[in-house]
């Protein structure tokens, strides 16, 4: 999806830069993923940030990082959801079919219905298919841009590879939205439970994930601006920024073929996401911070089942209540999404330290990694209210600090309530 849609942002922003707001969002990614990876080897639960940081900072901070990824997770399925009928519409319109907003609308649900019946019936299959959808998706893209490389005739850029013309600080500014490209990369740290060998699996996979998409978005970002002879403007400017380079380089055809590859991306998106959002439903429920029905089990399936149907049910609610335009839908959703991963992904850089400290493992490296993944977050969550947005967005930030306020005022009222739920709570989240 970022050679699709999201490059139109980041090249807007940083122009012939574009490459590197990627590499370097890349390195504080694979940093933060190396906290994680930390986290998951000493702590595989399937609660991933809500055990890591309430291990850490107590009950409390952990119950809340775990009601903002819940958030984060469902509006990215969201998200991803409202793009999939724009897709749709790109592959038509080579045929120069259009669809309507009520068939816009069913495709958005059909897709939903389908990822739920997958994560309902076997995790390990619909994990499987995901991996092989996106490999599939990323393959076609690869292979469309390879042509379009080859019409252009070289793949060494002067212009993007002078440093006197690369505008670092709109790079800076565009590298906030660059991260977006990125959110859920951790979302495996939430399988703990169904891996095979969680200690080594899953830090590979959190470190591995966003080093090699992170490549993935340089390359693609680099020969993509190239592709449109250095115009990175046209890119910023498009909301088809693939098919702009595919009718560029004269094969009006490939851009078909480039959204077709990532209408199988998002589907394998969506299904990492509503995986992601009922384990962290399965985990806030086994420790009562939901209600208890969010931990049972399927006896035959073995994935908890109620909770991926809860996070189909909020996953539907949100398509339906967001305003008409699935454009619209998209840019709100993934905007309040970020929200809660970057500050999730604040928040478990100290953590990370902090866990190694009291272990009397923290080392020289592990402080660096800290203060690299803590500096970029909290640039990201800066940039992402300064300036201020404009309408309709400038009704995120106080939705979502609403949202993370009813979850505080939740878990003070179970701490009133209930408090040798609490306790119990208190000391199983310190092991």
């Amino acid at each position: 999806m970022t050679p699709a849609l999201k490059i139109s942002v980041v090249a807007g922003l940083a122009g012939v830069g574009s490459w590197v707001a990627y590499l370097l969002a890349t390195i504080g990614c694979v940093f933060v993923g190396g906290m994680i990876a930390s986290l998951a080897k000493r702590h595989p639960e399937a609660g991933s940030y809500f055990v890591y940081i309430g291990r850490n900072f107590g009950a409390v901070p952990g119950a809340l990082a775990g009601w903002a990824m819940v958030l984060a997770y469902v509006t990215t399925t969201v998200a991803v959801l409202m793009s999939e009928p724009l897709f749709v519409n790109n592959v038509l319109g080579v045929f120069h079919v259009t669809l309507g907003f009520d068939a816009e609308l069913f495709i958005s649900l059909f897709v939903t219905t389908l990822v739920v019946m997958a994560a309902y019936r076997n995790i390990q299959f619909s994990s499987r298919m995901g991996l092989i959808l996106e490999a599939a998706s990323v393959g076609i893209i690869v292979i469309i841009t390879g042509l379009v490389v080859g019409k252009h005739g070289i793949v060494v850029n002067t212009t993007q590879l002078n440093i006197s013309k690369i505008p670092f600080g709109a790079v800076m500014s565009a590298m906030a939205f660059a991260v977006f490209s990125w959110v859920g990369f951790e979302s495996s740290a939430t399988l703990v439970k169904e891996s095979s060998d969680p200690q080594k699996n899953i830090p590979y996979a959190v470190i591995g994930s966003p080093l090699i998409v992170g490549i993935f978005f340089t390359v693609m970002s680099y020969l993509m601006v190239m592709g449109m002879g250095d115009n990175a403007a046209a890119i910023g400017g498009s909301a088809s920024p693939s098919a702009d380079m595919t009718n560029k380089a004269g094969m009006p055809w490939a851009a078909g073929v480039v959204y077709f590859a990532v209408i199988i991306s998002a589907f394998a998106y969506v299904l990492a996401c509503l995986n992601a959002s009922a384990r962290m439903l399965y985990s806030m429920g086994r420790y009562q911070f939901l209600h208890g029905s969010m931990r049972l089990v399927h006896s035959k399936h073995k994935t908890p089942h109620l909770a991926v149907y809860t996070s189909g049910a909020l996953t539907l609610l949100c398509i339906l209540l967001l305003p008409e335009g699935f454009l619209n839908g998209f840019g709100l959703a993934g905007t309040i999404a970020t929200y809660g991963f970057i500050v999730v992904y604040f928040g478990v850089s100290p953590a990370s330290a902090v866990d190694l400290y009291k272990a009397g493992c923290l080392r020289p490296l592990n402080v660096l990694c800290t203060l690299v993944g803590t500096g970029m977050m909290g640039f990201v969550i800066y940039s992402s209210v300064n300036p201020y947005p404009a309408i309709p967005f400038n009704i995120l930030p106080p939705v979502f600090t609403a949202y993370m306020a009813i979850g505080l005022v939740w878990f003070l009222m179970l701490k009133v309530k209930s408090p040798q739920v609490l306790a119990g709570i208190t000391c199983d989240l310190e092991g």
